[in-house]
């Protein structure tokens, strides 16, 4: 059984390896979990002797397969517990992510089962987020940051990166949620700020924001 900081630094390294598909470097994974470099290779050292992940000085800390499945039983419990507090409890989308952190790490694998049935087994979260099953797997969709589209682009907005408060009560405010239609009209060469329309509303978002908003390709 792993203690709540080892599961919350093998989710930063599993999220950081791009769902384990690169090495990751000490530096990030101290920069994602506001700690130091000395702090990082403590805890790489018990996640290695473990068995969740592996690490080759210079070269960085790649997630097993034993790692990358755990980390997804945390993942698809945190996104059922945000659903559940969005769905039923009727929180804000903007403030389920800390207490989620808190949710996801009882450890009952028949409370979750109870929870995936009850809430319906949803495919993702209410930030459009997908959630594992309870074998683990984990249907990525297709998707891009909008910032990233050309002028012209119409679709639908899939998901949202960043779980930051203020940019969920912004996208929320102007309407730029999961599964809204959305269509790039331009893009501002100086700031690359996008002027956008969203449910026939025109507006113009920042760099940051389009980065952060994840599009169906």
């Amino acid at each position: 059984m792993l203690s709540f900081t080892e599961e919350n630094y093998l989710k930063a390294i599993y999220h950081l390896s791009e769902s384990g598909s690169k090495a990751v470097l000490t530096n990030e994974i101290a920069e994602a979990m506001s700690t130091k470099a000395a702090s990082v290779t403590d805890m790489i050292k018990k996640l290695s002797t473990k068995n969740f992940i592996s690490y080759e000085k210079y070269y960085g800390v790649k997630i097993s397969r034993q790692g990358k499945s755990e980390a997804l039983m945390i993942i698809r419990k945190h996104r059922l517990w945000e659903t559940f507090l969005v769905e039923k409890l009727l929180f804000n989308w903007d403030e389920v992510h800390d207490i989620a952190e808190q949710l996801e790490h009882i450890q009952s694998p028949l409370l979750i089962q109870k929870l995936d049935e009850f809430l319906g087994f949803p495919k993702s979260d209410p930030h459009g987020e997908p959630i594992p099953d309870k074998n683990g797997k984990i249907s990525m969709p297709s998707s891009m940051p909008l910032h990233d589209q050309l002028p012209g682009y119409a679709g639908s907005i899939v998901s949202v990166k960043d779980s930051d408060s203020n940019l969920l009560k912004y996208l929320n405010r102007i309407g730029a949620t999961p599964g809204k239609k959305i269509r790039l009209l331009a893009k501002e060469e100086y700031d690359e700020s996008l002027e956008i329309e969203v449910d026939e509303k025109r507006l113009t978002i920042s760099k940051a924001v389009a980065q952060n908003i994840l599009v169906a390709v």
